[in-house]
């Protein structure tokens, strides 16, 4: 799990030295309303069926970022052996939904944008999502997913998303 999180500062770093970059730290946003705490969203994530069949873990919590992990087992490929695409899209989606929730509260996904860039093997995948920005009703989100491999991370998707307070 530090090689993700590694693996995501690296691109952090990367994008803040280009020259149109902005500071998009989730510190310098700050929702109007009371964001879930940790023990609050594993509760949403312990009655959330389809959360609950793909083993979906809550990794990593702060305010404006979380990241999610699901086991791959064969249940979950497609007929290459790679993890289905809607495993993907889950794990963008949540976590998103799941950093936006940490800062808002209550949301659903309004749309979001997902590029698969390398098949998803191994033995985890692991979801990472971060808030952009918070306006009125609206919360942006990104996410990147990797599939890990014992100690060998990839990244293999990345994700944007526009959520919309529920409450």
């Amino acid at each position: 799990m530090e090689s993700v999180h590694r693996m995501r500062e690296d691109s952090a770093r990367q994008a803040q030295a280009l020259p149109h970059a902005q500071d998009v730290s989730p510190r310098r946003i700050a929702g109007d309303a009371e964001g879930y705490p940790r023990d609050q969203l594993e509760a949403v994530i312990e009655r959330t069926p389809f959360a609950i069949w793909l083993g979906a873990k809550l990794e990593a919590y702060g305010k404006g970022h979380v990241a999610l992990s699901v086991p791959l087992r064969r249940e979950l490929t497609m007929h290459h052996g790679f993890a289905h695409g809607a495993v993907i899209g889950f794990l963008a989606d949540s976590a998103c939904a799941w950093a936006a929730t940490s800062l808002v509260g209550d949301v659903l996904t309004s749309e979001y944008k997902l590029n698969l860039l390398a098949p998803g093997a191994g033995d985890v995948l692991v979801g990472v999502g971060d808030v952009v920005n918070v306006s009125g009703r609206q919360v942006v989100c990104r996410a990147d997913v990797f599939s890990v491999l014992g100690e060998r991370t990839r990244l293999i998707a990345t994700a944007l998303a526009t959520l919309t307070r529920y409450k």
